[in-house]
């Protein structure tokens, strides 16, 4: 008899919400895919606006797509492989190729007309300005 250790899972999975986890598990599967580009993006909000940063390395900002439509805001583009030259072989490629597109739905609260992108460094930086009307309607019971 061989005596193994035991290794107690992870204890943090009851403070994870099902849909981290569930995100967590198709993210996991889709990065397998060689094919596969997905940016990372990050979403910060302050007292007057949104900011969504995309990082986009490697490409140029006419390769890159923003769209907004019925409040849904798209980010997408392609990320070509670089052609293979005469006298050069690649020994490891562990850089992600492909097309890919992220979306999110906008609050109600955004001045859809604000929207500005500037691009710099592989960094995309889109702005959304806050709207001062609060769109939330009291409803009345009758």
């Amino acid at each position: 008899m061989t005596l193994m250790r035991y290794n107690r899972p992870d204890n943090d999975v009851t403070s994870k919400r099902f849909s981290d986890i569930m995100d967590e598990f198709f993210n996991d599967a889709l990065s397998a895919r060689r094919d596969n580009f997905v940016p990372s993006i990050d979403i910060s909000e302050s007292d007057d606006s949104f900011l969504i940063s995309a990082e986009l390395p490697g490409m140029s900002k006419e390769d890159i797509d923003i769209s907004l439509e019925n409040g849904r805001l798209s980010i997408s583009g392609e990320r070509s492989f670089e052609k293979e030259e005469k006298n050069k072989k690649f020994h490891r490629v562990e850089t992600k190729y492909g097309s890919f597109e992220r979306s999110f739905q906008l609050p109600d609260n955004v001045d859809e007309e604000s929207i500005s992108a500037s691009y710099e460094n592989g960094l995309l930086n889109i702005t959304i300005e806050k709207s001062e009307q609060e769109v939330k309607k009291q409803i009345e019971i009758s």
